[in-house]
């Protein structure tokens, strides 16, 4: 009898360890099938984002930035503006994660970084590649034509800045300083010629920014 009662009571046990391992399973396919388009624009921010430190960032800031190119948005939800960025990276500054980005001094988002003092900056995977090239090439200053026409779904982060729900990574920022580049301050040609060949009618308030944000909100998807 008691032998009976032990082989049960294993068979139960075993039943159980295979559910269990059934539904893991099922639940960690589910999380790492890729989203449709259509399923991620149904989700809300916190379903399909996870909050981490920046140090647990896991790509590198040289494929992120200078390979997948990252998206800049600052604004309001009735009004906001993106641009890409490909110059500039991340560490520490007043002793707080921080970052930097060389933008051009007549971009219509840094306008908006400026008016909000506070920005995202969205990284996609390579699928998202022609959506985000949209964004460098208008300016969103005398009509809104780029942002209403792109396939992206902004979003609102609980901290009330604007972003996209496909992307895969995202930053918020509190805007600390906007300085202005000298070419005289560049010990090299190269960037001295840069600075004044990219907009060779400047006078000097006009050559490119320095912008630097304080790291305050990361992302990434679940």
């Amino acid at each position: 009898m008691r032998k009976n009662t032990l082989k049960t009571v294993l068979i139960i046990a075993m039943g159980f360890t295979f559910i269990l391992s059934s539904c893991s399973k099922a639940n960690a396919d589910k999380n790492n099938t890729t989203l449709s388009r259509e399923e991620i624009k149904m989700l809300s921010f916190t379903d399909l984002f996870k909050q981490i430190e920046p140090t647990e960032i896991p790509e590198s800031v040289f494929t992120l930035i200078g390979e997948d190119y990252s998206v800049l948005t600052a604004g309001k939800p009735s009004h906001y503006n993106s641009m890409i960025a490909s110059w500039g990276g991340w560490g520490i500054l007043f002793n707080k994660p921080s970052a930097f980005s060389f933008l051009r001094s007549n971009r219509y988002t840094l306008e908006l970084m400026r008016e909000e003092q506070s920005y995202t900056m969205c990284f996609f995977d390579s699928e998202f590649k022609d959506d985000i090239m949209l964004f460098g090439r208008s300016s969103g200053r005398n009509n809104d034509e780029k942002m209403r026409n792109t396939q992206l779904t902004a979003a609102q982060t609980p901290a009330g800045n604007m972003a996209f729900k496909e992307a895969k990574l995202i930053i918020e920022y509190k805007l600390i300083q906007v300085t202005t580049v000298s070419p005289d301050d560049f010990l090299t040609e190269e960037g001295r010629t840069f600075v004044v060949n990219a907009n060779p009618n400047a006078v000097p308030s006009d050559y490119h920014k320095l912008v630097f944000g304080e790291i305050t909100n990361v992302w990434v998807r679940k």
